[in-house]
């Protein structure tokens, strides 16, 4: 009598709807968010717990290693328990490490709750784009990435004003005590407007440990896919170097003030924003791997006329922030389709994938944003080096999905 019931709830699908994409949005800025908003809190942790820059700094770098890292096991968990319950205990956990957080009395406990509260953020990041391939089909796949993604982009736009507000008002510990409140309110909202998107019919059966090492070298051995989340990866890093990189040439180097940077800044939103957004409207008129070309292509063009114009010392606004304008624009592009092109590849292995894709993004935008922090000098110098290096690798991934863009998809 009991099982009927239950078996019905189990088998029920999530559908299309804005508020099953409106709830999918917001799961995946909980986690980027989060980290972005106690950027912020940074100077008043040092103050409160009495800690050096160092320790300071750890509350931001550390979890989004973790974070990066985490994607990789939520997918393949999903694959395996279904997207829901992997999600709302993601979410609870984040909630969770939130209020340690908010509780911690010394540095320790405090990067202990930061990592917990990463590790949590980590699901949405990757589970989201899973349920859309579920929900939407391949068909639709590169669109709803697209315009995920930029909703998603909203995110930065909001998080570091919103944390100095409350850090101003209330304290450092009230951003993550909002963060703990907004975790236990995501995950109301999943629970209600989120239906199983991947039924037990077409779940991978468990295995440990080894199922999932199973699952990633069976991913990775695909050519196509290693394309497709290498240029993710590629393109992703060169967005985190140029952001705060082109602080740093602009006010340390040409001796601009802050409040000029601030002025042209929103150029780097803004076209990562269109960029998505032209990704979506060509959605399923144009192939992904053509438009995973072209973004990459149009990068290292951008990349190119930045070197000329910093080897020419013709350095001004314009040309530091036109040029960061078409690399997001370009990013914008080519990483919902790279994003779109892994999943559907990856058939019934879809949140491997996703995750995979989540995690070359995150670990590659983390590596080169801290190699150009070892590199740089106060000059332009660091990042057109580092700018060539990702537009190097992304046009080589790129131009490699292109080829293959014959072979055929991996099998179930």
């Amino acid at each position: 009598m009991t099982e009927a019931p239950a078996r019905r709830q189990d088998q029920r699908q999530a559908r299309p709807g804005r508020l099953l994409f409106a709830t999918l949005v917001f799961a995946t800025m909980m986690g980027p968010m989060a980290l972005q908003m106690f950027f912020p809190a940074v100077p008043g942790v040092k103050t409160g717990l009495g800690v050096a820059d160092a320790l300071g700094q750890l509350t931001v770098s550390l979890p989004l290693f973790v974070m990066a890292f985490l994607t990789l096991a939520y997918g393949s968990l999903s694959d395996r328990l279904g997207r829901r319950p992997v999600l709302i205990g993601g979410i609870l956990l984040f909630a969770a490490g939130s209020a340690l957080s908010a509780a911690a009395d010394t540095i320790w406990l405090l990067l202990a709750g930061r990592c917990v509260q990463a590790a949590g953020g980590a699901c949405g990041v990757a589970l989201a784009r899973a349920i859309v391939r579920d929900v939407y089909g391949t068909d639709r796949l590169a669109k709803s990435i697209a315009y995920l993604t930029m909703a998603f982009a909203l995110g930065p736009m909001l998080s570091v004003p919103l944390g100095g507000w409350l850090v101003a008002g209330y304290g450092w510990r009230s951003v993550l005590v909002f963060a703990a409140l907004a975790g236990l309110v995501i995950a109301l909202c999943v629970f209600l407007a989120v239906a199983e998107s991947h039924p037990p019919a077409a779940r991978r059966p468990g295995g440990g440990a080894a199922g999932l090492l199973r699952d990633y070298g069976g991913l990775l051995r695909n050519l196509r896919l290693q394309a497709f989340v290498w240029q993710s990866g590629a393109t992703s890093g060169a967005f985190f170097v140029a952001a705060p990189a082109s602080a740093i040439v602009m006010i340390d180097y040409l001796g601009y003030s802050p409040e000029a940077y601030g002025f042209w800044f929103p150029l780097f939103p803004a076209g990562f924003l269109l960029g998505n957004f032209a990704a979506g409207r060509l959605s399923g008129r144009v192939p992904v791997e053509t438009m995973v070309l072209a973004g990459s292509l149009l990068q290292a063009a951008t990349v190119g006329a930045f070197a000329l114009f910093a080897a020419a010392g013709a350095l001004t606004p314009w040309t530091i922030f036109l040029p960061a304008f078409f690399i997001t624009f370009a990013n914008g592009i080519g990483l919902s389709s790279a994003q779109a092109g892994a999943i559907r590849l990856a058939g019934d292995r879809a949140g491997t994938a996703a995750g995979i894709g989540s995690f070359m993004q995150l670990f590659c935008g983390a590596l080169f944003a801290q190699l150009f922090g070892l590199l740089a000098d106060g000059t332009a110098g660091p990042l057109v080096l580092v700018l060539g290096l990702t537009s190097a690798l992304g046009l080589i991934a790129g131009t490699a999905a292109f080829a293959l863009r014959d072979r055929p998809s991996l099998r179930r």
